[in-house]
């Protein structure tokens, strides 16, 4: 029940409260971007949603013009060189995020959810297969996000997705939502150019159920 009806209504309230608070930090990253570099405020790209339906992610453009185009960050040769200075600091602190409310709003994603994999992350995709974690919407932060988020491998960052799969729920959701607010002030897991480099609360992916893991 909480799943099918009531977590869509709390998206919507949440995604609707969110842009009009945050509509002054809208305005003040919008004007940022738009006097620091060349380009669009908005960076738009493909993404898996739910039952692996493809949709157009929102986010506020960190990268220059020229950055290879859907390419993940952590292909990227020189990652560095192609996030603009203001970009740097919307990615540390998360805000490049915050337009995916759009998404939430129009239905493509939840709050809480695994991250959205791009359309061609298919390693990402096919391990997150073995979890059923296609079968639900992304989300703006997840269960993964707050426990290794760019340092995890492919496979423990699926398997993190699954263990969300199986938890769903209000409670489980109201976790996640207070650990990525901890997560952000901290800057936590932010890893530019690379994957799997976890270096922080080892013990939370060796903790990962037997049944979980391998379902």
């Amino acid at each position: 029940m909480y799943q099918k009806l009531f977590k869509r209504v709390i998206d919507i309230v949440l995604s609707s409260l969110g842009l009009i608070i945050l509509s002054p930090v809208f305005l003040i990253v919008i004007i940022t971007i738009k006097l620091s570099s060349k380009g669009p405020i908005l960076f738009k790209q493909k993404r898996v949603g739910k039952d692996k339906v493809l949709f157009i992610i929102y986010k506020f453009r960190t990268m220059k013009i020229d950055t290879p185009k859907d390419a993940p960050t952590h292909l990227l040769k020189n990652p560095d060189s192609y996030i603009t200075k203001v970009g740097k600091l919307l990615r540390k602190t998360s805000l490049d995020e915050l337009p995916q409310l759009i998404n939430i709003l129009k239905g493509e994603m939840s709050v809480i959810g695994p991250r959205p994999a791009l359309w061609n992350q298919y390693d990402l995709i096919t391990e997150r297969d073995k979890y059923q974690a296609n079968d639900i919407y992304p989300g703006l932060t997840g269960w993964a996000q707050i426990n290794g988020r760019d340092e995890l491998p492919i496979q423990k960052k699926a398997a993190l997705d699954g263990v969300y799969m199986k938890k769903i729920s209000v409670f489980f959701d109201i976790k996640c939502f207070i650990g990525t607010i901890i997560s952000v002030m901290k800057n936590d897991g932010v890893v530019e150019g690379g994957t799997g480099k976890l270096s922080k609360s080892p013990e939370i992916l060796n903790n990962l159920s037997e049944e979980t893991v391998s379902k």
